[in-house]
């Protein structure tokens, strides 16, 4: 194989001698990204009517679209064309760049996670993203951009074997067997049950008839087109990326798999989870439904690139008992049945309804913090992942003798604090929080 022909990763030590580029229709798909953005940022303008000049809308967006796509395809040449990545004994290293030179280089021993991703673009041309989650902070991710579907398995099968000090001809998560999976109808169902949806929904509707009951046309798209953006988002979010949504159990933690349009192939390591969220909107709570999300030590800083922090979703939708089912394989010793410590009376100028619903407790393996009244919040962090304790009183909660123990993780959806507590009471379950967090980690 040349040296600047397609990428092969089934002889890792050839890479190791020359770089390797990526796919060379890269450059198509960035241009095709490229082109739908174009697209997207006019759409705004020809919806008020609006166009380029005496151009009418359509003819607009046209040249926008082709405009954007040759403009893409050149960048994404050029990129591609400067791009190569090398794997040696000890790093992957990321070389871009055509008058700045950068070099990304990645220690085996700092990967945390691989994970596969297909764009809906590189998707139907058999291509994949490969994103490598580091120990660290924002900087944490590293994508390679675009590889082909076998070839991005293959690599990612290279990388978590040289991570974990294996063999390269290790199998990695090989052997799964499925613990669950949510059917599409399930997840739409849910959607639409979702308060958001349905506030979303109603006020579109409210709008559109106000607009021509009173012929406010201008005003209708004003506020139409925000809320037919959020209901976009909603049912992108929740039903495309979790179309098909497959739970697994392998080798090297849980599986996930999920996607509609753009297909996603994600892998949490069980050591690297720092706490799990249940949450239980209230239409939800009638059917006895919960989702949960998940803080993952890598991820904290990456939100999904379609408009949501996808990456958390452990669980889209589950009854209890498959949930309790998930959370044991991930924490075994975890339980929401704790001794509690409940949020007095006298906190309600805080939360007027929510109070009665705020409590915060802990047994040997965990701490657990639960509130909400309209969506319900269970976090539950395991005592050895706590980062710090504090607790925090303001002058309005002096006056109420009350205060909140924050038990920090990751930034995330696990938010454990015990909020407006008794003074007294949760000076207590700081400390005794410290003691159960150092005592762990010994």
């Amino acid at each position: 194989m040349a040296p600047d022909s397609d990428v092969a990763v089934s002889s890792p030590a050839a890479s190791e001698t020359r770089g390797q580029r990526t796919h060379p229709l890269t450059a198509v798909v960035r241009g095709a990204l490229f082109a739908v953005a174009a697209v997207v940022g006019l759409a705004g303008s020809v919806f008020s009517g609006d166009s380029w000049g005496r151009l009418s809308p359509l003819l607009s967006l046209g040249i926008a679209l082709v405009a954007g796509l040759v403009i893409g395809m050149v960048v994404g040449y050029v990129g591609w064309l400067f791009t190569r990545y090398v794997i040696d004994g000890s790093e992957l290293r990321i070389n871009t760049g055509l008058v700045t030179k950068a070099s990304r280089r990645i220690p085996y021993e700092r990967i945390q996670s691989v994970d596969i991703a297909e764009p809906l673009v590189a998707r139907v041309l058999g291509l994949a993203e490969l994103r490598i989650e580091m120990a660290g902070g924002k900087d944490s991710r590293t994508t390679l951009k675009f590889l082909k579907l076998d070839d991005a398995r293959d690599l990612r099968r290279v990388l978590l074997s040289r991570a974990h000090g294996e063999a390269d001809e290790q199998p990695a998560d090989e052997h799964r067997s499925i613990i669950t999976r949510v059917p599409p109808e399930r997840v739409m169902i849910g959607t639409l049950l979702s308060l958001d949806f349905l506030f979303a929904a109603v006020g579109s509707v409210v709008l559109v008839v106000l607009g021509v009951w009173f012929g406010g046309i201008v005003v209708l798209l004003g506020g139409i087109v925000p809320l037919a953006t959020w209901l976009a988002q909603i049912v992108a979010r929740r039903v495309l990326q979790q179309w098909n949504f497959t739970l697994s159990r392998g080798e090297r933690g849980l599986r996930i798999e999920r996607g509609l349009l753009s297909r996603t192939s994600q892998t949490i390591p069980v050591d690297r989870v720092q706490g799990i969220a249940i949450k239980e909107p209230f239409v939800w709570r009638r059917l006895g439904w919960q989702r949960l999300e998940v803080d993952v030590a890598g991820y904290a800083a990456h939100g999904d690139e379609q408009g949501g922090d996808s990456s958390s979703i452990l669980l889209p939708i589950a009854d209890p008992a498959l949930a309790a089912a998930v959370i044991a394989e991930l924490m075994p010793a975890a339980t929401v049945a704790v001794p509690r410590t409940a949020a007095p009376r006298r906190s309600w100028w805080f939360a007027p309804i929510g109070w009665r619903y705020r409590w915060a407790g802990a047994d040997d393996a965990s701490f657990v913090a639960h509130e909400g009244w309209v969506e319900r919040t269970t976090s539950i962090v395991p005592h050895r992942r706590t980062q710090s304790v504090e607790l925090r009183q303001g002058p309005l909660q002096r006056v109420r003798r009350v205060a909140t123990v924050e038990v920090h993780t990751p930034k995330g959806p696990v938010d454990a604090d015990g909020r407006h507590l008794d003074a007294e009471e949760a000076r207590a379950l700081m400390l005794a929080q410290l003691e159960r967090a150092r005592a762990s980690r010994a």
